[in-house]
């Protein structure tokens, strides 16, 4: 039958008024899907206050344990209160909310005994407020008179025990998520499923990471061979740029899977490339719409798309705060392993790099980082390759000043004569200066670094090419 898997963040379903739109569109969407899974993130700013308190907690300071317990135990009592008001302090879901937040009181006080928080402990800590959320939201279904029922994933996603980002086994997952879910929509249920969350075999808790609500409805999505997902968001959509440095910043109608996972990659607000893959892989429709304008088509994720009317680039990003960090010398010319030996002392950092550069001479590498972790890497390089600097193989390894990087996202941009010309003859202008560049091998992107303060114009100088 008929399948549609939908999915609401932080901010609809951050507030009663949030909430009570969400309601509307899932009780507007079970009129017309027979088989209708609901799944919600945390309300928004409570799993950052979680792992916070938490933090604290590891780090000896317990006096704000009972206060954020109440505050979040409080916040949830007072969405029920909005959206079920026949509920009292007896019923089921406030018990349970009190229950979960005395486990998050109890957790904190565990953490500061040990002096540290484990990613295990900061899973369970984390996974609380899905595990809230969830409660809430089902009792605003039933108030509203949808026959809705609040699932833990922690039943249906079985992961391995990497805390904090665990995978899913599917094979697992799938016959979980159906034994589970199968039921209950023979008997007409709404299951309203806790995002961001799964548990290993043994029944810990795990967390899915970054994008780990959007990723728990493509799981259910494919487990369940639904027909649609829908992510549903603040915004209309994908959008062409950043809506706060582009006024004029539009949505995207159709966007390619390799599209959005540069778009991803680069700072755009948009799904994580891990969470929609399980979905095109499957064939499943995907779609990003706002709750706060249900009636915007939004932005639809295919698995390929063609050009319409030439129109190349789709958007333009940027990731600030980054600075560019070179490793030069004459002596580094055609020696063997001078990368991987960079790389893998960057790797000692646990520091991301979104930007690498190397010149065809191969006497520099240049890569970005992120500000703060710049001091520590470029420390670790020094430190691997001591000998060549003090042999004068390796010049120098430095850091710059704060600089970003600019991504120009389309597909087909590099079997497209004239587009990088496009981009960098609108720079150039403007009078920007380009100081590393470097094109995906995904074909869909050209990116580069630009000094800090020209981040924002130059975004908007090349937003007037889509």
């Amino acid at each position: 039958m008929p399948t549609l898997v939908m999915k609401f963040g932080g901010t609809s379903v951050g507030s009663p008024e949030a909430m009570a739109q969400s309601v509307q569109i899932v009780q507007k969407a079970a009129a017309a899907w027979p088989r209708l899974v609901v799944v919600t993130s945390a309300l928004s700013g409570i799993t950052d206050l979680l792992l916070t308190t938490a933090a604290q907690a590891a780090a000896g300071k317990t006096g704000s344990i009972h206060a954020a317990s109440r505050q979040i135990a409080k916040r949830h009592e007072q969405m029920l209160a909005a959206l079920a008001p026949q509920a009292d302090l007896g019923d089921p879901m406030l018990t349970e909310i009190k229950q979960l937040a005395d486990h998050f009181d109890s957790l904190c006080q565990a953490i500061a005994v040990l002096g540290e928080a484990s990613p295990r402990a900061l899973d369970a800590v984390a996974s609380l407020g899905e595990r809230m959320a969830v409660r809430v939201l089902a009792a605003a279904l039933q108030a509203a008179g949808s026959p809705a029922l609040a699932v833990e994933a922690s039943r249906l996603i079985i992961t391995d025990d990497t805390f904090q980002s665990a995978h899913p086994n599917f094979e697992a997952t799938v016959s979980a998520t159906r034994s589970n879910l199968e039921p209950l929509f023979d008997a007409g249920q709404i299951p309203v499923v806790t995002g961001f969350i799964g548990a290993t075999p043994g029944g810990i808790i795990t967390t899915l990471g970054r994008g780990g609500s959007d990723y728990t409805a493509a799981i259910l999505g494919a487990a369940l061979a639904a027909d649609e997902v829908w992510i549903w968001t603040d915004v209309n959509g994908v959008m062409t740029a950043d809506p706060r440095l582009v006024p004029e910043a539009r949505t995207i109608d159709e966007l390619s899977y390799r599209e959005v996972a540069e778009l991803a990659y680069f700072g755009a607000k948009v799904l994580h490339p891990l969470t929609i893959r399980p979905v095109i892989e499957a064939g499943i429709g995907l779609k990003v719409l706002n709750t706060f304008n249900p009636d915007h088509p939004g932005t639809r994720i295919v698995a390929d798309r063609s050009m319409r009317n030439g129109q190349v680039i789709q958007a333009v990003t940027m990731i600030n705060d980054l600075r560019l960090v070179t490793v030069e010398g004459r002596g580094m010319l055609g020696v063997p392993g001078v990368a991987a030996r960079t790389f893998s002392a960057i790797a000692s950092t646990h520091t991301s790099v979104p930007l690498i550069s190397q010149a065809s001479s191969e006497q520099s590498i240049c890569f970005a980082v992120p500000s703060q972790a710049a001091p520590g890497v470029v420390a670790a390089i020094q430190a691997e390759f001591e000998r060549e600097i003090k042999g004068r193989d390796i010049d120098r390894v430095w850091a710059s000043q704060e600089v970003v990087i600019i991504s120009v996202v389309g597909a087909g941009m590099i079997h497209t004569p004239g587009v990088a010309g496009r981009v960098f003859s609108t720079l150039g202008s403007h009078q920007f200066n380009v100081i590393a560049i470097a094109q995906g091998s995904s074909e869909v992107s050209i990116s580069f670094i630009v000094d800090s303060k020209d981040g924002t114009q130059a975004v908007r100088a090349l937003h007037s090419l889509i």
